[in-house]
């Protein structure tokens, strides 16, 4: 059942992207990311409801709490660099970046929960990381006009990421995944407030347009949706398994991307999207 639910996390992450992008084009990043970690707070709290694990808050032992609170900090970084990565940058080329953390998760896997490498994983990193390249690659003419500051973002919300599955992997170890998810989303929600009120962007929260607060409202119940399955798959199955499907979301991504935001790809982008899809599900074998 686990792969079920790592292939519903691929899907909803899919979407996360696409609706941010649409609601970030003249919203905060920060802002953004604060309203629609309220809406993933509310979504993950009722699934806490729903399946009866509100009562094992009290049973929660001190080691997972402090794990699942720094995934939560993690979480909130990645986030607060990724959304801001989508609003100065193009989607099919930020999120390739993003799901580098593949990466990194893989080997922090193998240094800190000891999971087993193989040489076919060894190849996946390598062919995930040659891909990410190709598809970061931009024309002569977007080199010389457009500012690189997004590919500094996305690559920090790819390692706070992998830091993320990580501790989140450990943290939830003896709790019910949905109680972990929740308690990780009030860490991410507290994290997202200070960088909003730091920042001087507080009154910006009553300016938001209502098309572009629908689309983030979507994207954090997309979120929410991701997260649960992500981290029920996280509970039942091997993270260096499980990280490798929820990363096929950059199909879902990339094809929305030009649907909607009609964001083409190269031929040097496709061939990188090959070798990231190849690798992935090489993971898988």
């Amino acid at each position: 059942m686990w792969i079920i639910f790592a292939i519903g996390s691929a899907l909803f992450a899919g979407l996360t992207s696409i609706l941010a992008k649409c609601g970030i084009k003249k919203t905060d990043s920060n802002v953004a990311t604060f309203i629609r970690t309220i809406i993933v707070l509310i979504f993950s709290w009722l699934m806490v409801f729903v399946v009866g694990s509100q009562n094992q808050v009290a049973t929660i032992n001190t080691k997972s709490l402090i794990f699942l609170i720094l995934s939560g900090f993690a979480t909130g970084a990645s986030w607060l660099c990724y959304f801001k990565a989508l609003q100065l940058g193009d989607v099919n080329k930020v999120v390739p970046i993003d799901k580098a953390s593949t990466v990194f998760t893989i080997l922090f896997a193998m240094i800190i929960l000891k999971e087993d490498i193989s040489l076919l994983k060894i190849l996946a990193v390598v062919l995930i990381a040659a891909g990410t390249f190709l598809m970061i690659q931009k024309k002569k003419f977007e080199e010389k006009t457009t500012s690189k500051t997004w590919i500094i973002y996305a690559s920090l919300s790819a390692l706070f990421a992998s830091f993320t599955a990580i501790l989140g992997k450990i943290g939830i170890s003896n709790i019910e995944s949905n109680l972990g998810t929740a308690i990780r989303t009030c860490v991410v929600l507290v994290m997202a407030w200070i960088v909003v009120f730091t920042t001087g962007k507080r009154k910006e929260l009553y300016d938001v347009s209502k098309k572009e607060l629908g689309f983030i409202v979507l994207s954090g119940l997309a979120t929410g949706a991701s997260w649960l399955c992500y981290y029920r798959a996280m509970q039942r199955g091997p993270a260096s398994v499980i990280v490798p499907i929820d990363k096929l979301s950059i199909l879902v991504t990339i094809s929305f991307s030009y649907i909607v935001l009609h964001e083409k790809l190269s031929k040097k982008s496709c061939c990188g999207l090959v070798f990231i899809v190849g690798g992935t599900l090489i993971m898988l074998v």
